[in-house]
């Protein structure tokens, strides 16, 4: 099981952030049984995130996160994509750190490679349930 992480903006990835990442993308990957499998995590910024956006949703304008999963049977179970100065924004204004904003979104972001999905209410308060549960064993509970 892996989690590969990369820098996309040109910028270092503080070590602690990329430890946090990496072992609540695992936790997630190991509670949902996919042992044996990796995530791509690609950290990006406003103009990047917001291309991505555009190509695949149709929708031109940044957002948090995007999930690109890969072919069921395949190793690698897809591609996280975060923007960390979208997280920053909302880290600020839901009055929190950044490390659980990103924490958030990488697990967010996980949970739909996985398949889980919030369209229905039903579907988001299990899908929110599973996040926090996340969080938490973290130490990062709202």
């Amino acid at each position: 099981m892996g989690v590969h992480i990369i820098d996309q903006r040109g910028a270092k990835v503080d070590p602690r952030m990329k430890r946090l990442l990496r072992r609540l993308i695992k936790s997630v990957l190991e509670w949902e049984g996919a042992f044996a499998h990796q995530v791509n995590l690609a950290l990006v910024d406003l103009d990047q995130i917001q291309k991505l956006n555009r190509k695949f949703r149709g929708i031109d304008a940044p957002t948090d996160v995007l999930s690109f999963p890969l072919q069921r049977g395949s190793r690698v179970v897809g591609d996280v994509v975060i923007c960390v100065p979208q997280a920053m924004v909302q880290a600020r204004e839901f009055g929190h750190s950044l490390a659980r904003e990103m924490a958030y979104l990488a697990v967010h972001g996980t949970l739909h490679l996985l398949g889980y999905d919030h369209e229905g209410p039903k579907d988001r308060a299990a899908m929110r349930a599973k996040e926090e549960c996340f969080l938490t064993r973290f130490g990062l509970a709202r």
